[in-house]
């Protein structure tokens, strides 16, 4: 099946490496049948390991179109997309995710984010990071706060 909005992804991915600019990857972020954001992976171009084509794409059409909610609009991705920009696909709310390379794809030329998804599972005492709480009382103050503001915008 033939999209250009997925071919748009496709060849941002491939423009993106062949420009040395970041890993193969690339992402548009569609909304009512026109494209409002693009990205390309671009860890490694601005030291940022967050950088992905998805984040990058999610907060461009969040600048965009001013909200942080994009319940309205799709996302191309070249890849199937890492645990981080799942999350950021979930926290945003896109309605539908179109990918082209799976995971499998990306793990055989040294993109495997299998580990991460492992970690998950994990209890915290097991996990590869150590994770150790520290002052929860004093951190509760914040949440305290949110729970009794009364004009929170909830997401």
């Amino acid at each position: 099946m033939d999209n250009s909005f997925m071919a748009r992804a496709i060849q941002l991915s491939l423009d993106n490496v062949l420009s040395g600019q970041g890993g193969p990857f690339g992402a548009v972020i569609v909304k009512d049948g026109v494209i409002v954001a693009e990205g390309a992976n671009r860890v490694t171009s601005t030291n940022d390991p967050t950088a992905h084509a998805e984040v990058v794409a999610i907060r461009q059409a969040c600048a965009k179109l001013g909200t942080f909610v994009l319940k309205d609009c799709e996302i191309y991705t070249s890849c199937e997309p890492c645990p981080m920009c799942l999350g950021a696909i979930y926290w945003s709310h896109l309605a539908r995710v179109y990918f082209g390379n799976s995971a499998a794809a990306a793990s055989r030329i040294g993109f495997d984010d299998s580990f991460i998804y492992r970690e998950f599972t994990q209890p915290i005492p097991e996990r590869r990071i150590p994770m150790l709480q520290l002052m929860q009382e004093q951190a509760l103050a914040a949440f305290r706060a949110w729970e009794q503001k009364p004009n929170k915008v909830l997401y």
